[in-house]
C-alpha cells in the first residue's frame, strides 16, 4: 500500500512583532479617515456650511433683537454679554442688513458683525467699533472698501435709529481722522485686508454721526484692555480645550472602526461610522476655525 503524503504549507510565519499587511493597511486607513474627516470639516466650516451657519445666526439674531426693541429690552449699558444682539446695521448700497453683536471674538464674528466691548455702543458720543469677517462665514464685510465718502450708514438700537455718513476708508498707516468733539460720535466699521484667507492687515471705515446722539455709558472695558481674544486678527484660544477633545473623540471613533473591521461586515461598519467620522470632522473643524484671525 502507498501512503498518500499531504502537502505541508511551508509559508513562512510572519515575523515576530510585525502586523499581518491587512492589520498595517486599516491602520494607515484610519488614520487617513480620520485626517479626511479633519479637513472635510475644515473646509466646510470655512466655505459653505460656515455660510450656512451664519445665514441661521443672522436670521435668529434678528428675530431676538426684534423681540427686545418691540419690548424696549434691548441691552444699551456696558454689561452685556458676549453674542447678546444689540442693534442692527444697514448699509444700502452695499446690500448690508446684519445683526450687531456684542463682542469681538472669532465666535461672536462666526454669527455676524460684533461691537467691540471697549467702544460705546453706536449712536452714543465717542467712537463706536463695529467689526466684521471679510470671507469666512458669509463674509458680511467683504464689499466694506468699495464705500464712498457721503454715503450713508444706519443703526438701530434700544435708543433708536441712528444715521451715519461715511467720511473715509483707510488702512494701516493710513492718516487717522481728526479728535472728536464733545458730544459728537463717529462708527469705525473694521475688517481685514489681503487675499481672502491670508489676512495681512486691517481695513477701517470712518463715519460721522449725523443724527442726535443718545445718552451714553461708559464701555464695559478701557480702550485696547479687551481680552486679547477680541483684537483685531485674534484667534480664539479656548477653542483648543475643545477641539482637543472632539479630536480625541474622532482618534477613538476611528480605532472602533479599526478593531469592528474583523469581526462585523466592512459594508455595516462603514454604514455606521462613516457619517460619525463625518460628524465627528465636522465638530472639530469648527473649533478648529476659531483658532483662525477673527476678521478673515
Amino acid at each position: 500500500m502507498t501512503a498518500t503524503l499531504t502537502p505541508v504549507d511551508v509559508r513562512p510565519a510572519p515575523a515576530a512583532g510585525r502586523a499581518p499587511r491587512s492589520s498595517r493597511l486599516w491602520t494607515v486607513g484610519g488614520a487617513l479617515a480620520i485626517l479626511g474627516a479633519l479637513l472635510l470639516g475644515f473646509v466646510a466650516e470655512v466655505g459653505p456650511l460656515g455660510e450656512l451657519r451664519q445665514e441661521r445666526d443672522r436670521r435668529v439674531g434678528y428675530a431676538d433683537l426684534r423681540g427686545t426693541l418691540a419690548g424696549a429690552t434691548t441691552p444699551v449699558g456696558p454689561s452685556i454679554e458676549p453674542g447678546t444682539p444689540v442693534a442692527l446695521l444697514t448699509i444700502p448700497q452695499l446690500g448690508v442688513r446684519e445683526v450687531i453683536r456684542e463682542g469681538s471674538s472669532a465666535e461672536v464674528l462666526a454669527a455676524g458683525p460684533g461691537h467691540r466691548r471697549d467702544t460705546v455702543l453706536p449712536g452714543q458720543p465717542g467712537n463706536s467699533i463695529v467689526m466684521g469677517r471679510r470671507a469666512g462665514y458669509g463674509g458680511p464685510f467683504r464689499n466694506l472698501e468699495s464705500l464712498q465718502p457721503g454715503e450713508s450708514i444706519g443703526v438701530t438700537t434700544g435708543q433708536g435709529e441712528h444715521t451715519y455718513r461715511v467720511t473715509g476708508v483707510r488702512r494701516a498707516g493710513d492718516p487717522r481722522p481728526p479728535a472728536l468733539q464733545a458730544g459728537t460720535g463717529r462708527l469705525t466699521l473694521m475688517t481685514a485686508t489681503g487675499s481672502p484667507y491670508r489676512p495681512d492687515g486691517v481695513l477701517l471705515v470712518d463715519a460721522e454721526l449725523i443724527s442726535p446722539p443718545q445718552p451714553g455709558a461708559v464701555p464695559a472695558f478701557r480702550f485696547g484692555r479687551v481680552p486679547a481674544d477680541e483684537l483685531p486678527l485674534a484667534g480664539q484660544s479656548s477653542a483648543w480645550i475643545p477641539l482637543v477633545l472632539w479630536a480625541q473623540a474622532l482618534l477613538l471613533a476611528a480605532a472602533v472602526l479599526v478593531w469592528a473591521r474583523s469581526r462585523v461586515p466592512r459594508a455595516h461598519v462603514w454604514l455606521v461610522g462613516f457619517p460619525v467620522l463625518v460628524a465627528l470632522g465636522l465638530t472639530a473643524g469648527d473649533r478648529a476655525v476659531l483658532l483662525l484671525p477673527n476678521l478673515l
